[in-house]
């Protein structure tokens, strides 16, 4: 009986000694690509910790299903559709990890492919509020009506199929994300944008935090709707206008608050977004990043791109 009792204690203590320094919000940088991952971590020194990613095929904001922690060493996993080769196919997508010198350092594995190395860095601690304290600076016009100046593809160096036609910058879907090479802090921007039947876009905040551009007129909201901080803060109504026709944002970052205003009506109210969306295309939160137009998904035309810096 001593026995079964000293066994079952050093099981429970390998479920909890440090284990608790996995606990909380992780940016991670996978090697080899643009693009950062996000990772939450909660009860890690409970026999049933949880969690939350953003990295998995399909980019939304889930839940892991199967998440352990033993010895030191992180384990979850994904049983999804990925594309491997030249083709998709259901497979089970496993990342591990353990602590070092503070940071997560792991690895990701999918069937057949060769690992993916990866490393998280605790997300920052960002206080700034809108509180009443900022003043804007001059305006900056984006998109200068006739050409691509101060616009740069993501990833697909030479590959641009964005164009300005008639003073419209269009994609030519599917196209590689488009982003400034200038970056920015705390902003104002305003942008004019009209996108076709079933057609779908982003605006890429900070190249962090993506406000979904959907053709979604008269449907329910969700934290996939025009409008919402991507999977992570659903707009309060819809205010879409039909396919074909010319919508506005008016979007105010200071921070991690966000207000959203779509065709004159807010629906997303200084609400504090938690972490990064599947847009990012880096993980350093605490950095001023790009805007960032998105154009694999659908054709889209923005007509007008105006961001105002807000400074104190």
């Amino acid at each position: 009986m001593r026995t079964a009792i000293l066994t079952c204690a050093l099981s429970a203590l390998a479920w909890t000694a440090g284990d608790e320094a996995f606990n909380g919000r992780w940016n991670i940088q996978p090697s080899g690509m643009r693009r950062a991952w996000w990772l939450e971590i909660q009860g890690a020194d409970t026999p049933a910790p949880k969690g939350k990613f953003v990295g998995a095929p399909g980019g939304q904001l889930d839940e892991i299903p199967k998440l352990s922690i033993r010895r030191g060493q992180l384990r979850f996993e994904f049983e999804r559709k990925w594309r491997i080769g030249d083709r998709s196919r259901q497979a089970r997508g496993v990342w591990t990890a353990r602590i070092k010198d503070g940071r997560l350092v792991g690895l990701f594995r999918l069937p057949g492919q060769p690992p993916v190395s990866w490393v998280g860095e605790r997300a920052p601690l960002i206080d700034e509020r809108d509180d009443g304290s900022w003043r804007e600076a001059q305006p900056i016009e984006l998109f200068n009506g006739r050409d691509l100046t101060g616009w740069v593809p993501v990833g697909r160096p030479g590959e641009l199929r964005w164009m300005v036609r008639d003073g419209i910058l269009v994609n030519d879907a599917p196209a590689p994300n488009l982003m400034t090479e200038a970056k920015f802090w705390n902003f104002n921007l305003h942008v004019e944008y009209r996108v076709g039947p079933k057609s779908n876009s982003g605006i890429g905040l900070r190249g962090r935090y993506e406000v979904q551009i959907l053709e979604d007129y008269g449907r329910p909201v969700s934290g996939h709707s025009n409008g919402a901080i991507y999977s992570r803060i659903p707009p309060s109504v819809n205010a879409s206008k039909p396919a074909g026709q010319w919508q506005t944002f008016d979007i105010r970052l200071i921070g991690r608050m966000v207000t959203v205003v779509l065709n004159g009506v807010k629906i997303i109210d200084n609400r504090e977004i938690e972490g990064l969306t599947a847009i990012a295309v880096d993980p350093n939160e605490a950095q001023p990043g790009p805007i960032l137009l998105q154009g694999d998904h659908g054709v889209v035309e923005f007509r007008k791109i105006t961001l105002t810096p807000l400074v104190r």
